[in-house]
Formats: C-alpha cells, structure tokens, sequence
C-alpha cells in the first residue's frame, strides 16, 4: 500500500482534532469517575455513547480529510488502490459494535 508523500490529509485541522480527542479523554476520565461512583447505569451508557458518538465524528472528518486529499489528490495510478483503501476503513467503520 503506498501512502502520500506529503503527510496526512487532516493537517490543515490538525489543532481542532487534538482538542477534540483531549475533549473525549475528559469524557472518557469522566465515565471512570462514574463508574468509581456506583452511578446509575443508564446514566453511564449515556454517556458511553456520547464517546462513541464524539469518536464518529473525528472518524468522519479524517474520511473526509482522507478521500479528499489522499485519494482525490493522489496521481491518478494510485487513485484505485486509494479508494479501496478508503472503502474498507468505512466498512470497519461500519461494523463497529
């Protein structure tokens, strides 16, 4: 598999994924702390899926950040092999849970 020479598609956003992983690190210290707590389970699944849906949301720009500058940019012989390659992250994407 052959990968872009000029680095990664989500540069230009690079400052906005960090504070949204440091984001979901807190949330994730937080279902900790509930859990420590004895919470209410519900509560703490709520929360659980607020996570997974904060995690969606990078996956779902990194897509975007990938197909538009590493497969949409790629020379046009690596194009196939890009798209498949995008393709297959969506599956697992996908298959989750």
């Amino acid at each position: 598999m052959t990968r872009p020479p000029t680095g990664k598609g989500y540069e230009a956003t690079k400052d906005q994924l960090l504070g949204r992983m440091a984001r979901i690190k807190g949330q994730v210290g937080g279902i900790e702390r509930m859990v420590e707590d004895d919470r209410y389970c519900i509560d703490v699944l709520t929360q659980i899926n607020a996570v997974q849906a904060a995690l969606d949301k990078v996956a779902l720009g990194l897509l975007d950040g990938h197909a538009r500058t590493c497969v949409l940019g790629a020379e046009p012989e690596l194009q196939d092999e890009r798209a498949a390659e995008l393709m297959a992250a969506v599956g697992r994407l996908m298959r989750r849970g």
